[in-house]
């Protein structure tokens, strides 16, 4: 039980800046449960399911600061709000998809936290490029595949792609979907085959997952054919084609 174990005081006036993982609750760490448990309120992204909030504390106030759908937040309007909550000496919790210093802007809300003097802790969760995968039967390293692996935004269009092609032979690619195309352009420009395994996974760990498997040549046409929406994990390199079968316990 939770309650028999020695989990740090949530105090007044304090911010836990804090992952919860891919989309499964069960993927939660303890850390991350206690703080749902305890906060007096509790900022949270759009990438944070219904099932996941419905264990905060019934008492406790849930603010929307997502930034998908029209409904955009300013970084700097949320890291003011979380100054502002913990100098009412609320017991704040910003939570966050995945982990939070993994492409979540979590060091920035930490350094906005600590420029006031607001007491924080930083609870990591489990990212979406590793725990997402897992869930689709994709392991980001095999000792015979690769013994390095890139993760990256697609979000940037300045990104070097030549420089991350030769340097790993396995890529997982965060908020990348709007510009496969472009991305799996530049791959294949630096010198990655046409052939090479592409999986797109949407809404990993959850029940809505799906799994688009293709290739760096087809991933355009093959979305084209079957759209996905985000949130999506892209994975590149031959990890992609491993059995199934053997990672769900078939």
């Amino acid at each position: 039980m939770i309650e028999s174990l020695s989990l740090p005081e949530f105090p007044a006036g304090h911010v836990w800046l804090c992952g919860a993982g891919p989309g499964d609750p069960g993927l939660l760490t303890l850390h991350a449960l206690h703080a749902l448990r305890h906060a007096d309120v509790i900022v949270h992204d759009a990438l944070i399911g219904s099932d996941i909030l419905g264990l905060a504390d019934s008492n406790a106030t849930l603010i929307y600061a997502g930034k998908r759908g029209g409904q955009s937040a300013s970084q700097g309007g949320i890291s003011a709000q979380l100054v502002t909550l913990a100098k009412a000496d609320k017991r704040v919790l910003r939570l966050k998809g995945g982990d939070p210093f993994m492409f979540g802007r979590g060091f920035e809300e930490a350094e906005a936290l600590a420029k006031c003097g607001i007491p924080f802790r930083v609870i990591s969760g489990i990212s979406a490029g590793i725990g997402g995968l897992a869930a689709a039967g994709i392991p980001v390293t095999h000792r015979d595949v690769n013994t390095a692996v890139s993760f990256v935004t697609g979000h940037d269009a300045d990104t070097d792609w030549a420089a991350i092609s030769a340097a790993t032979p396995v890529i997982v690619i965060y908020m990348g979907l709007k510009r496969i195309a472009q991305i799996a352009a530049a791959l294949i420009a630096a010198g990655r085959s046409m052939e090479e395994p592409v999986a797109v996974v949407t809404n990993a760990s959850l029940p809505s997952q799906k799994i688009l498997e293709s290739t760096l040549g087809a991933v355009e046409t093959d979305l084209a054919k079957t759209p996905m929406s985000p949130p999506a994990i892209i994975c590149v390199g031959g990890t992609v084609p491993l059995p199934r079968s053997l990672l769900r316990g078939e």
